[in-house]
């Protein structure tokens, strides 16, 4: 097991408790759980009925980070956050006039959907919302699993990922797709912004701190604090434009990056894959440590974590 039986009743009951009434004699583990609730109690309860317990201590980076959405979530109060971006050869996300369907193709756009499965939430911005009118949600047809994967990830796939938009303004229309389509929708503003979201039913708004910098946006970290607190978010899937992306990544609060590029050029007057600006040297640099680069489809996939 990746990680230790727990031993508190929450949705469902202890797996501690489930092994031991199965009459398992040996349990071999690879990671504690670090839950207060359990933090060694699922071990101590296993070997108090009999079963052998083997940690397998040269494995638990491996497993910390088969389950970095839920050690983040306990241990940093806050979810593991992915940003994904897609850009052309010159580091374009679209043509001057924002046209951007499609930058990349069918494949990539499919390995995009297993990313949302992954999630716990799609976090997207209120500019991108006015702009494209995304749905942001989870397309099952694009998957690519056969009937038993479906079968399998069944639970998985009958919670698709929440919503989130960061509204600081309140103009998040009840027409738009991502409130419209079914599954729940978060919406975060800033105090005193007008919102219709307070009057529906079909978006839950919440109130957010602004950054303090910046009094008119919402801070980030605030937004991702709750989600793991009142929706137990492990993963969240940053979905979003320039500056909400490089707000993130600014923040320090991308834990892994991905960036489909396709073999095209847009243009030197096309739109840029980040608003970042005011670096004056190369030494104030946000640097990045390439994990894995493969070939999707026509596409490169890089993903990239902080230094």
């Amino acid at each position: 097991m990746t990680l230790e039986p727990c031993c508190h009743t929450g949705r469902t009951g202890p797996c501690s408790s489930a092994l031991i009434e199965a009459g398992v004699s040996r349990v071999v583990i690879a990671s504690k759980d670090p839950n207060p609730k359990v933090s060694g109690g699922g071990i101590a309860a296993l070997e108090a009925s009999g079963v052998e317990v083997f940690f397998l201590q040269d494995f638990e980076n491996s497993a910390r980070r088969l389950n970095r959405g839920f050690f983040s979530r306990l241990e940093r109060r806050r979810p593991f956050v992915r940003c994904k971006l897609a850009m052309s050869l010159d580091g374009r996300t679209a043509l001057a006039n924002g046209e951007s369907k499609w930058i990349t193709g069918a494949e990539a756009r499919s390995d995009v959907q297993r990313l949302r499965a992954e999630c716990d939430a799609i976090v997207t911005g209120i500019e991108t919302v006015l702009a494209d009118d995304p749905a942001m949600t989870l397309r099952q047809a694009e998957l690519g699993l056969n009937a038993q994967q479906l079968v399998w990830n069944e639970l998985r796939l009958s919670n698709p990922p929440l919503r989130v938009v960061l509204d600081s303004r309140g103009r998040l229309s009840e027409t738009a797709k991502i409130v419209t389509e079914p599954g729940r929708c978060i919406a975060y503003r800033l105090d005193g912004a007008n919102s219709f979201a307070e009057a529906s039913s079909s978006v839950e708004a919440r109130l957010a701190p602004n950054t303090g910098e910046s009094p008119s946006r919402v801070d980030l970290l605030s937004v991702l604090e709750s989600l793991a607190e009142l929706d137990e978010c492990n993963e969240v899937l940053v979905e979003a434009g320039a500056t909400l992306s490089g707000s993130f990544i600014e923040a320090g609060l991308v834990d892994e990056l991905i960036i489909y590029i396709a073999p095209k050029l847009l243009g030197s007057d096309g739109r840029p894959l980040l608003g970042m600006s005011g670096l004056n040297e190369l030494s104030d640099a946000i640097e990045f440590k390439v994990d894995s680069l493969e070939q999707v489809g026509a596409d490169i996939k890089v993903t990239l974590r902080p230094r």
